[in-house]
């Protein structure tokens, strides 16, 4: 294993918590997003730099959060003959990186020791500031190599990883995600093969296409004046809150989720639907589509299996929510006490 001085997670990075040296070079495209990012969290971002809103694009998991320093592999057309680069691999929801600190690196450079015999199932996704990402998938159970640490990769359970390896990670858990579901057809049954520069797969028989696959979901801040509506599920840690949340279903249009979904889990009818942002959610592979909506009338009532509780809260005095990861703390922090 080696690393480079240079690597973009080197202790300069923003850490899990967006703390973080923020002396580089503000022209880089790494260095627009973590200012983008800082904005996105509430902190100023100075007029001259250019941004894409809403600013929730610039959250992790979102390929923006990168900074657009990530080319897809698909844009290409053959992977690297020297599968060197970055490593990204995942163990369980986690993704392997040296510690030293509080800050973390990925593995960079040959494959890192221990993990030899899965060198051919390496997948290419991409390149980092021109550099290669492959990533693998480390059995679950099987020891983590000497001098590498799983770090969760999931906010609720208290990742302490940056966005940008955040951002990766998700896209590398994803695209395993869709690997071993894509090995046969949906069709016919019969083996799958790649296409060349493309995510899809092809069956080797009936020729039948089929790409990565995402699913839309709606999630939704709902106001009555300077009151909010928040449920919780059962599972969720003791006085945790969050937003109503849920599929798109066949045949229906967003904003036809949002009032169904807000129907059938607190029973209340909305108006007034304002788009606010977007995020990537892979657990597994969620698009998580961002609204606030005004309170139309109704009682509340929840749907047992969905919810343990609903309620209504004043706007300047939330319950525990959400972590700053996800585009529910993002519209609660910047749509709910406006």
């Amino acid at each position: 294993m080696c690393w480079s001085p240079a690597c973009p997670w080197s202790p300069r990075s923003r850490s899990g918590d967006g703390r973080g040296d923020r002396s580089a070079t503000t022209g880089t495209p790494r260095a627009r997003a973590t200012a983008h990012a800082r904005a996105a969290r509430g902190h100023p971002v100075a007029d001259h730099e250019p941004r894409v809103t809403p600013l929730s694009v610039y959250l992790p998991f979102n390929r923006e959060a990168l900074g657009g320093a990530f080319a897809p592999a698909k844009r290409a057309t053959k992977a690297p003959e020297s599968r060197q680069g970055y490593w990204l691999v995942v163990h369980e929801q986690s993704l392997l990186v040296a510690r030293e600190g509080d800050r973390f690196r990925l593995p960079q450079g040959d494959l890192p020791s221990g993990l030899e015999d899965l060198r051919e199932q390496a997948l290419w996704l991409g390149t980092f500031d021109g550099t290669p990402c492959w990533v693998l998938a480390h059995a679950r159970g099987a020891a983590v190599p000497a001098g590498l640490h799983a770090e969760t990769l999931v906010p609720m359970r208290g990742t302490r990883l940056p966005d940008d390896l955040l951002s990766l990670g998700g896209m590398a858990m994803q695209a395993l995600h869709w690997e071993s579901t894509s090995g046969h057809c949906p069709r016919c049954g019969e083996p799958t093969e790649r296409i060349e520069g493309e995510w899809g797969k092809q069956c080797r028989h009936c020729r039948y296409e089929h790409y990565p696959h995402l699913h839309p979901a709606v999630i939704i801040l709902i106001r009555d004046g300077d009151r909010c509506l928040l449920a919780r599920k059962r599972e969720w840690a003791p006085g945790r809150y969050a937003l109503v949340a849920g599929f798109v279903d066949n045949g229906e249009s967003l904003e036809g989720a949002v009032h169904r979904e807000v129907k059938e889990e607190v029973g209340v009818d909305v108006t007034d639907l304002r788009y606010v942002g977007s995020q990537n959610w892979p657990f597994p592979s969620q698009l998580m589509v961002g609204f606030v909506a005004t309170y139309a009338g109704g009682e509340v009532r929840i749907e047992p299996s969905e919810l343990e509780d609903a309620r209504w809260f004043p706007c300047d005095r939330l319950p525990d929510g959400p972590s700053r990861h996800s585009i529910a703390r993002f519209i609660m922090d910047h749509y709910a006490r406006d």
